[in-house]
């Protein structure tokens, strides 16, 4: 994804909706079952600002939501460039990353 994501100092929304797919396929990756976690920070940090649990709504189809809302402190920090790492632990234990990385731009509110 090349396109940033823009986002508002301390919004609890839009939730943020993604489709998992396979790289090599292009096939949607099966969720059923799976915990799905949104690793926040700001860009070039080692520290998470946040990680957000998603709900997965289509496990076939792989579409899982991630609302700011779960962690309502994740979007508080200073404004910037800050970037977002998507991880799957399936059913069975086993864990797959999502090798590219979301992209957000925070501006401060009013």
């Amino acid at each position: 994804m090349a396109e940033k994501i823009r986002l508002v100092q301390g919004d609890t929304r839009p939730s943020l909706v993604t489709t998992l797919t396979d790289s090599t396929t292009g096939s949607a990756i099966n969720i059923t079952g799976a915990t799905v976690r949104l690793k926040f920070r700001a860009a070039g940090a080692t520290t998470l600002q946040a990680t957000i649990v998603g709900t997965v709504t289509n496990g076939a189809a792989g579409t899982v939501v991630f609302d700011w809302s779960d962690e309502p402190s994740s979007l508080d920090g200073a404004p910037g460039d800050y970037e977002g790492e998507i991880e799957i632990t399936f059913a069975d234990s086993t864990i797959q990353t999502v090798y590219d990385l979301l992209k957000f731009k925070l501006r401060q509110d009013f």
